[in-house]
């Protein structure tokens, strides 16, 4: 903590002020480095002059990092001048966890348990990442979607205390400064978001915070990524959502959205500031920008900072992971099959891409090939050759000779795809009939309804199981509960890119790799679908149970720093001789620490 002490604090440390030798020799008070560069100035250098001091008393109770509430023992109660300003009962880790998980499940409404999860963070961050990692499959819903949905919708009510920077077009031409507002000065990942496209909601502006602040809490709970390292941004340029700009609790720039040059422009600056405040190790990953925002973006800075958009390439790992569990049982590669992509947005493209890509490493055949039993329906229907010159750039590549069809019912019935994969938000858009269409078709035809939240989902699991006679394999991007069909139980996968983007971003952080490429993202897809066993596939998982995420998340991290040292890109010399062991040793861990 930075901040001026009192005499009678330098009588606790025996009259050592803060500047005293010990200090200007770089091992400030507790072992602290010279982070501010006070010893490698020059007499004649300007330094500003920083005090360090130990948390101690009242304001250790209120420093999530270090608090540990009433798990604080006798001897630190007295060493921290805590004795009185807690209970005296002193409570093991375990103990406070077993209370707060009681509490959480008393809230009836899911909100609530997000609003709960979120003060537990601020309070004590220790136990709210141990609650999460022990309880992830009940939490990770509460956390992240389907509730922070409602969460981003309802933000400006429910706001309590900032949880990440905010920069505005109010900002442009000083984002450098803002940055530097932040407290921690050694970022490994960075979530942004200018709240355009929030899930399947829409345009939530400056409220789409929830989403960045969900995201990098899971790169901590599930990837062990640590949280001083991990910082969310919401760039406001206004909204576009009339509810919002007239609603008096919200809590962003009450502007239509800005667009074009003095866009690009502020993304610009905000790039160039990161890269200069934080080094060009940073991950950025861009989160829930507009289809027309989130290509351009991912195009334009790939090449020269370190950047991953987890709604094109994090969903297209998570989805080809599943397709390629799916065909282990169903037989053939996946140049031998079809694939029906309804929806032609970030996600929908981005999987098909990847699918190609994966296509392309197995077979050695052209692009052209490898896309070529790639089929995609938008709001318009079956896009083909005769399209071309009125869509838009991405789609052009999955254009193909074929005759206009304008209904998804009817291009199933044409193009005999072995997989539908639903990515449009148009919930109930997978009819019974789709369905059954499907399972004329094949004997396990594979179903994915992946859009956001359930309500936009594209089917029920129930749904999926029942019309296909419990034949499908079924995934999706929210939960579903187990579905008991024949006296069989069916327990739904759920793709959800926490599968990849955790494990995916430690994995950059441990090879200090300096760029993604696609070949990383394909080893995390190999890497989560090689931990699908025959005995999860029995259950109708496509997906390893997400009880074991910290183990997946270390295989997919090993995986994707073994291509960056493979492909020159890590930074981080020598490499690891076992990988995973490294992972798994670099990896976050809520336990308390004992205080001296």
């Amino acid at each position: 903590m930075a901040g001026g002490r009192s005499g009678e604090e330098e009588g606790r440390n025996g009259g050592v002020p803060p500047s005293s030798d010990a200090a200007m020799a770089g091992v400030a008070t507790g072992g602290v480095e010279d982070a501010y560069g006070e010893d490698r100035a020059t007499e004649d250098q300007p330094i500003t002059p920083w005090a360090v001091c130990i948390a101690s008393g009242h304001s250790l109770l209120r420093d999530p990092r270090h608090n540990k509430g009433m798990s604080f023992t006798e001897k630190e109660r007295d060493a921290h001048y805590l004795r009185g300003l807690l209970p005296p009962v002193v409570l093991p880790h375990e103990l406070q966890e077993k209370r707060l998980l009681q509490n959480v499940r008393e809230l009836e409404a899911p909100l609530h348990r997000y609003m709960f999860l979120m003060d537990l963070q601020e309070r004590n961050e220790r136990l709210f990442y141990k609650l999460m990692i022990d309880n992830v499959e009940e939490l990770l819903p509460v956390v992240y979607t389907p509730t922070v949905g409602e969460a981003c919708q309802k933000y400006g009510s429910i706001f309590r205390r900032p949880q990440g920077l905010y920069i505005s077009l109010k900002d442009k031409g000083r984002i450098l400064d803002v940055l530097r507002n932040w407290p921690e000065k050694s970022i490994q990942v960075i979530v942004v978001t200018d709240g355009e496209r929030i899930l399947g909601l829409g345009d939530l502006g400056c409220q789409g915070m929830g989403i960045p602040v969900g995201k990098l809490a899971l790169y901590t709970a599930l990837g062990g990524v640590r949280p001083s390292g991990a910082l969310p941004i919401t760039i406001d340029v206004g909204t576009n959502n009339e509810e919002l700009l007239n609603d008096e609790f919200y809590i962003g720039l009450r502007q239509r959205r800005t667009t074009g040059q003095e866009y690009a422009e502020l993304l610009d600056e905000f790039m160039a500031a990161v890269k200069q405040n934080y080094g060009s190790k940073t991950l950025v990953q861009f989160e829930d920008f507009a289809n027309h925002n989130a290509f351009t973006l991912l195009e334009k800075y790939k090449g020269t900072h370190l950047v991953f958009n987890d709604d094109i390439q994090g969903t297209a790992a998570v989805v080809l992971a599943g397709l390629i569990a799916g065909l282990k049982f169903v037989g053939g590669t996946l140049a031998d099959h079809k694939f029906l992509f309804f929806g032609a947005g970030e996600a929908g493209t981005g999987i098909a891409e990847l699918v190609a890509l994966e296509i392309l490493m197995q077979s050695h055949l052209s692009p052209e090939e490898a896309r070529k039993n790639i089929w995609l329906v938008d709001s318009k229907g079956l896009i083909v050759s005769s399209r071309k010159e009125s869509i838009q750039p991405f789609k052009k590549l999955y254009a193909h000779e074929h005759e206009p069809v304008k209904d998804l019912l009817s291009a199933i019935k044409d193009i005999k795809p072995t997989a539908l994969i639903g990515s449009a938000g148009v919930g109930q858009s997978f009819t019974k009939e789709v369905i059954e269409a499907m399972s004329s078709i094949n004997k396990r035809p594979i179903i994915l309804a992946l859009s956001n939240p359930t309500s936009k989902s594209e089917c029920t699991a129930e749904q999926a199981y029942s019309w296909s006679e419990g034949r499908a394999i079924f995934g999706s991007g929210s939960p579903f509960d187990p579905v008991k069909y024949n006296d069989k139980l069916f327990v739904p996968a759920q793709a959800n890119n926490a599968y990849i983007f955790p494990g995916f971003g430690l994995g950059v952080v441990i090879s200090g790799a300096i760029r993604v490429k696609d070949d990383m993202v394909l080893a995390a897809a190999e890497g989560l679908a090689e931990q699908v066993t025959s005995e999860h596939f029995d259950k109708g998982l496509i997906y390893p149970p997400f009880s074991s995420i910290r183990k997946i998340s270390a295989n997919i991290a090993a995986r994707v720093a073994a291509k960056a040292y493979d492909l020159g890109l890590a930074s981080h010399l020598p490499r690891p001789r076992d990988l995973v062991k490294y992972a798994e040793s670099c990896m976050y861990s809520p336990i308390y620490r004992s205080y001296r």
